[in-house]
């Protein structure tokens, strides 16, 4: 475990969970020597080790350490001869972004980008409903915490949606349309973004991390259907309409209600487990570099439309 902050931590927890299906969470290693050893002693007391140890003693690391690190670490770690999973985001550019892909490519190593909400239950109950979305409407609101003030809302909150929604669609974006301002720190900390894309879909999306409540939601529209999914809750609802009663327009058509069966699962321990298995059988991890890429790409286009409407209204 690279990195013993608030995430580093959860990956060790759940890493140590993960003991009886053959993992060994073997060493943790982060520049604060008194953080290393709370979350050693915290499970099982691994060793702290630097970096430069890791070679040959293990087979692979998540990478949470803070994004400018990212390439790295990574590096270091590829080099070495280990498989990665790197926190979201990818990198803080798409340089070091094609940087960290070049490197898995020379070194033939498995890496996974930690787009967690892939793994979320709901979300993977929704994707054999997709059709042809057309409409989302996304909110992601959070309170403020002393967590990830590196990087802005969107790369801290949004980029976990944008992701979600890029999967979904699985069409170019064609048009970007950003509003974003700082509130408790000199980042952008709350941001609303439409966003069209080639098929013709709009997404909306909202994402703070100054709010009064923490909503966690996604909702979309395609032909017949509307969808709704709690990623707290781990909750889907589908609404259909009847298409014969629709075609005959019919005052009330008739519209089902279904909630498609979910089996509950922490989304991190469902992302570690899919990590490791790609790891053993050297098969293409479910979140790969290419997505992670993709999605970086889109939030730093949404910055720099962020950028531009604020220089434009006088706000910079």
């Amino acid at each position: 475990m690279i990195g013993a902050g608030a995430f580093g931590r959860n990956h060790a927890r759940v890493y140590r969970q993960l003991q009886p299906e053959g993992v060994e969470l073997a060493a943790i290693v982060d520049t604060n020597s008194a953080r290393a050893a709370a979350v050693s002693r915290e499970f099982g007391n691994p060793p702290c080790l630097s970096l430069d140890e890791l070679r040959g003693r293990v087979d692979a690391a998540s990478v949470a350490v803070p994004t400018v690190e990212h390439r790295k670490v990574a590096r270091a770690l590829m080099e070495a001869g280990i498989d990665v999973l790197i926190e979201k985001p990818l990198a803080p550019s798409l340089a070091e972004a094609d940087e960290i892909i070049r490197v898995a490519e020379r070194t033939g190593r498995i890496v996974q980008v930690g787009h967690l909400e892939r793994f979320n239950p709901a979300v993977r109950a929704t994707v054999p409903l997709l059709t042809k979305p057309m409409f989302f409407e996304v909110h992601r609101l959070s309170v403020f915490t002393p967590r990830s003030l590196d990087i802005d809302v969107i790369l801290d909150l949004m980029i976990h949606d944008l992701d979600v929604v890029l999967s979904f669609v699985n069409s170019p974006v064609k048009e970007i349309r950003a509003v974003g301002l700082p509130i408790l720190t000199p980042r952008v900390d709350i941001a609303n973004v439409r966003m069209e894309f080639d098929s013709g879909c709009v997404a909306n999306f909202t994402a703070s991390r100054v709010s009064t409540e923490r909503v966690r939601k996604l909702r979309f529209f395609q032909p017949q259907q509307y969808i709704s999914i709690d990623y707290s809750r781990q909750d889907v609802m589908v609404f259909t309409v009847d298409p014969s009663a629709a075609a005959k327009a019919s005052p009330n058509p008739g519209i089902g209600m279904q909630k498609p069966p979910v089996i509950s699962e922490e989304p991190l321990h469902a992302e570690l487990r899919s990590f490791l298995d790609a790891v053993r059988h050297r098969t293409p991890p479910q979140v790969p570099l290419d997505d992670g890429r993709r999605a970086l790409a889109v939030a730093l286009d949404v910055l720099a439309e962020i950028s531009k409407h604020s220089r434009r209204v006088g706000l910079e």
